[in-house]
């Protein structure tokens, strides 16, 4: 189980072979992978933002209650800050558990709060200037389906 808050590139290859090994129990590893997009054709650079030490507790606290919400045999938040090329690998989930709807789930979990409530800020950057990138009202419906019901 590990939160990974990092300016350095990964390798997407390299985290997911070495997920999970050792374990003999985890029978099904479900991973994601982000990569900053230019929807707008214009874009250079992204810059993402991030307190330190706060990003980490909040990221560890989603990965405990994805771990109590489901049987994980292993669980990886990796997520990078800093100035990043339209392209680039941004961020990397992977959830190992003994069958595949525990790590399906906690995945998309995962991810879900990722993009609606995880401490980054991300500005985008073209030749014309930059911009902050707002909340989307499809991440906060995605989140909500989380949430108990009652």
């Amino acid at each position: 189980m590990a939160v990974r808050v990092q300016a350095e590139a990964f390798d997407h290859g390299a985290e997911v072979a070495a997920f999970g090994q050792g374990g003999r129990d985890t029978g099904a590893v479900v991973t994601f992978l982000g990569i900053v997009r230019d929807d707008s054709g214009r874009m250079t650079a992204m810059e993402i933002e991030h307190y330190p030490g706060m990003t980490e507790r909040a990221l560890q606290a989603i990965e405990a209650e994805a771990r109590a919400r489901w049987d994980l045999t292993d669980c990886l938040i990796l997520h990078r800050h800093g100035r990043l090329a339209p392209g680039e690998p941004i961020m990397m989930v992977a959830t190992g558990s003994r069958h595949r709807a525990a790590a399906f789930a906690a995945a998309e979990f995962l991810m879900d709060y990722l993009k609606s409530r995880a401490p980054f800020w991300k500005k985008e950057i073209g030749d014309d200037g930059a911009a902050w990138v707002a909340a989307r009202d499809e991440d906060e419906a995605a989140l909500s389906r989380w949430q108990p019901k009652g």
